[in-house]
């Protein structure tokens, strides 16, 4: 990422972490998409729209990725949950952008509050799980209405189908500036997973070629395995990982178990 684009757009002159996440951070893939996403929402010219949609399948990284440059570049990000609805939409924003609220605003009154922050603080907005939204014609226009109303930057996280879903309402799917695809799990990915979740152990490129293909592209299963693994060189003395060794672990591949009888 371009770390001058980075601090031009950063309000409170906060120094990303490019390039060397905190401890406990993987720098995978679907991170640089979204730090790359990011960039070219904040660096828009004039005149074109300023939404962005990450989408992909459940485990591939979204959430993660958000959250740690939504840290990193002070975003605002909040999770969408299956009960919210308007009121309770605008509320979750204003808590996190540190907006008090005396819990009498109608909602016309919290969505300009949402609008003026947004526009004064030129922080982007993430509302990560956006499917819940396009159950709702209300709640769609409600995220229309935030950036009409703001002219600020919106990250919107979903599930892999969320871009054809969002067609069903022209006047907001017109309004998204860049179509961003999470990216599968990688055997470069899993060698950085493997730092964190298997710290210590030595583990055969061949193996991280097994656990990237039993993956399906998600970075979770990845994660798990390799705690599976590690827990499993803590049991039985192990310090190195073959195919031989791997063999041995109860990995997990998304299928459910099998009944025994």
């Amino acid at each position: 990422m371009n770390r001058k684009t980075i601090m031009a757009k950063n309000p409170n002159n906060i120094k990303p972490t490019t390039g060397a996440h905190p401890a406990g951070v993987a720098h995978i893939a679907t991170l640089d998409l979204v730090a790359a996403t990011l960039e070219r929402l904040d660096g828009r010219r004039s005149g074109l729209p300023g939404i962005a949609v990450l989408h992909g399948p459940a485990g591939w990284g979204k959430t993660f990725a958000t959250n740690v440059l939504a840290n990193e570049l002070r975003a605002y990000y909040v999770q969408w949950r299956s009960a919210w609805r308007s009121k309770t939409l605008l509320e979750k924003i204003l808590f996190e952008m540190g907006v008090k609220q005396h819990g009498r605003e109608t909602v016309p009154k919290l969505l300009d509050m949402v609008c003026e922050q947004l526009s004064t603080s030129r922080r982007t907005l993430i509302l990560d799980e956006f499917d819940y939204a396009t159950k709702n014609d209300t709640l769609i226009e409600l995220t229309r209405d935030i950036y009409e109303g703001s002219q600020g930057s919106l990250l919107l996280v979903g599930e892999e189908l969320l871009p054809k879903k969002l067609e069903k309402w022209e006047r907001f799917h017109s309004r998204v500036l860049t179509w961003a695809p999470a990216q599968p799990v990688t055997v470069d990915d899993a060698a950085k997973l493997a730092n964190i979740y298997a710290p210590g152990l030595q583990i055969d490129d061949a193996v991280f070629e097994r656990l990237v293909d039993l993956a399906k592209g998600s970075v979770r299963r990845v994660s798990v395995n390799l705690t599976q693994m590690h827990e499993h060189s803590l049991t039985h003395g192990v310090d190195e990982f073959s195919m031989a060794e791997f063999e041995q672990v109860s990995i997990y591949t998304g299928r459910s178990p099998e009944r025994r009888l």
